[in-house]
């Protein structure tokens, strides 16, 4: 027992009250994170749309998602993390009310775009607030402990959304709604502004960084590289929302059972997830972040040869291994290579590599699956991890000195009172424009999302 409560107070011991706010949010959130999850069952069962047209529609939730995370980004390092968030938060229930209300096939597919772009403008601003108030040394356990937030309540929503359809899948949208919106409330009313000003003449020494903020990410190859990587990895982690509900159905199992069954991804996160970063501590991310690519590989292309619902459950508790061990690492790392004066905007090119997949993957899975075979799709998928294993270990070592030059370029920052509105401005000149001294923000490490789906959301 007391073992027990030594693990449970260096685990969660020491960080700050404002990350609890978030990690809270986070978990309501999630709690009530049923529409992606169903959405390919919904359109093809409830709307009677076919695969390739729910492939579409979830298809622009991507390209509205890729919208919202640059702007979002933009706008976080601008205008300010809490403003941001609040608005994305409101704007995001607004739209999953429409979304729900929405029948014709273009309601519906410019409900999910719109959708798309609000719900994943809040991304970068909560990974930057995250980053914001937790200490560098505590981010590996507030970023795990924020991944498990996200799969507790995924795991639950995945398991009560099978039963909310039953009832109706209005009940679905409504209650996404109501979640996000106690969201927003709580950053409201206890999350204060994070973002930070540079002492007046620090600025950015990255090597080689030119002044406008578009143009230092597009130089930064070594973050390119990871944000690519993390592209791939997205394409393969989302067959689980897109092609895995239909290839159940194939198999004549029902949406609740779909339920049940991706519902073990949550529920093993949450029973190991805190047991993680004890676990890989001190060994080398680039090979645990190959590890974990191989690992999600053998579980997705094992896929190909389910016919069972427990043996889709097996391949899922695989690929979720290898999630685990990814999450942290990744979430690290990103926190490693942004430096602090844009920070927002690289948080928003990391979830654009998500947003770009969420666009990509229903499609582009959905075209294998009918011109190859659903079996090549998923050993196409394990390939794929082999092949960012190795790209994993053969970068990682530029990546790894990176963070090392920029830990040592940082800068003493301090507080800064008030956060003005950005100005009207085209979305284009906004991004491109030099980073301006900045004013008062936050976020809690890539939500993982963050993914998650996060997803992502990690990724859901």
């Amino acid at each position: 027992m007391r073992t027990m409560r030594g693990w449970f107070r260096d685990t969660t011991g020491g960080l700050p009250v404002t990350f609890w706010y978030l990690w809270a949010g986070t978990l309501i959130n999630r709690l009530g994170s049923f529409v992606l999850v169903f959405l390919a069952i919904y359109l093809t069962q409830e709307r009677d749309f076919s695969a390739s047209q729910a492939g579409l529609v979830i298809g622009l939730w991507g390209v509205g998602g890729a919208v919202g995370t640059t702007v979002g980004g933009t706008l976080t390092d601008r205008w300010g993390r809490r403003p941001t968030l609040l608005t994305a938060h409101l704007g995001a229930a607004t739209m999953m009310l429409a979304l729900g209300f929405a029948r014709e096939l273009w309601a519906v597919a410019l409900g999910a775009l719109l959708l798309g772009m609000f719900a994943e403008a809040a991304r970068p601003a909560f990974g930057a607030m995250m980053i914001d108030v937790v200490p560098e040394k505590d981010r590996l356990r507030a970023f795990s402990l924020n991944y498990w937030a996200i799969n507790l309540g995924f795991a639950c929503a995945a398991v009560l959304a099978g039963l909310a359809a039953e009832a109706g899948y209005l009940l679905l949208f409504v209650v996404d709604a109501t979640t996000t919106v106690i969201t927003a409330l709580i950053i409201f009313a206890k999350v204060g502004e994070t973002r930070r000003a540079p002492v007046v003449g620090a600025r950015h020494k990255g090597p080689g960084a030119p002044a406008g903020a578009l143009r230092t990410i597009l130089a930064d190859r070594v973050y390119l590289g990871f944000v690519a990587l993390n592209l791939f990895g997205a394409l393969v982690f989302l067959q689980h929302i897109s092609m895995l509900p239909i290839a159940m159905g194939d198999s004549g199992l029902s949406p609740a059972t779909y339920g049940s069954v991706i519902a073990l991804n949550g529920v093993l996160i949450v029973v190991g997830q805190l047991f993680v970063p004890r676990l890989i501590k001190g060994r080398s991310r680039s090979h645990v972040l190959a590890l974990a690519s191989v690992v999600m590989g053998v579980g997705f292309g094992l896929t190909a040869f389910a016919d069972a619902a427990w043996f889709y459950g097996l391949t899922v508790l695989i690929w979720t291994v290898g999630e685990m061990l990814n999450s942290p690492s990744n979430a690290t790392l990103i926190a490693e290579l942004s430096p602090a004066e844009l920070r927002g905007r690289y948080q928003g090119v990391f979830s654009l590599s998500w947003q770009v997949a969420g666009a990509v993957a229903p499609v582009l899975g959905g075209l294998v699956r009918e011109q190859a075979g659903n079996g090549e799709l998923w050993l196409g998928c394990a390939l794929i991890g082999g092949l960012m294993a190795i790209a994993h270990l053969v970068s990682g070592p530029a990546r790894e000195r990176r963070a090392v030059a920029l830990r040592g370029a940082t800068g003493t920052v301090v507080p800064v009172v008030a956060v003005r509105p950005p100005a009207p401005e085209a979305a284009e000149a906004a991004a491109t424009a030099p980073a301006e001294p900045l004013v008062p923000g936050a976020d809690a490490g890539p939500p993982a999302d963050p993914r998650r789906s996060a997803e992502s959301s990690g990724v859901r």
